[in-house]
């Protein structure tokens, strides 16, 4: 077993494991998880397994499917636990992420459906990147470090040199993740903020 072959089932299983501080977090009431944003990560998430799978990934799919779990159970805790509604642009979120799946099969390309599903990911992280920033204790820090560990050890785990590989681990090292993780634990003077 070579390392990028355990890094990617180490990143998948970190990945998995950051749930469940969110979701004990959840349950004691300590967070209150967005749900639109956690339905359409859970749509997206689907959307980016498959298309990510489709374009060649195999030692990095270990974190995608992982979110893909995660983020389900996390948009039904959502439901009884959670904030906030659908709006107009969450919607449209999740009609562009259906659209991939069009697209997807016209040009008979999961490079495009992942391109779209990443930036679809990410719209569909604004709103908890805007409360992060406006309500960091409503987020659990722990968590969000375990998310951005676990999309930091999967770029250990990229087997091949290629866009379409490479894109998604990067990528979600970098936003929404490492956004809302910093967004989450960077220091803040109250005072400052008043």
């Amino acid at each position: 077993m070579n390392l990028s072959v355990i890094a990617g089932k180490l990143a998948g299983i970190i990945s998995l494991c950051a749930f469940l501080p969110y979701i004990i977090a959840i349950l004691r009431k300590q967070t209150k998880p967005n749900r639109a944003s956690w339905w359409i990560w859970s749509a997206v998430g689907l959307m980016l397994g498959a298309s990510y799978f489709s374009s060649g990934a195999r030692n990095t799919i270990w974190v995608p499917v992982s979110y893909i779990i995660g983020p389900l159970t996390i948009a039904f805790l959502s439901i009884p636990y959670g904030e906030g509604g659908w709006n107009r642009f969450d919607r449209y979120c999740l009609i562009i992420s259906a659209l991939s799946i069009v697209l997807w099969i016209s040009f008979k390309n999961p490079l495009i459906a992942l391109l779209i599903n990443l930036s679809m990911d990410t719209l569909g992280g604004l709103p908890t990147m805007r409360k992060s920033y406006k309500n960091p204790e409503g987020e659990d820090k722990l968590a969000w470090t375990l998310f951005s560990t676990g999309n930091l050890v999967n770029i250990f785990a990229i087997e091949t040199i290629k866009f379409s590989i490479m894109i998604y681990p990067i990528w979600m090292f970098i936003c929404p993740c490492g956004i809302i993780t910093l967004l989450v634990l960077w220091p803040r003077n109250k005072a400052a903020e008043a």
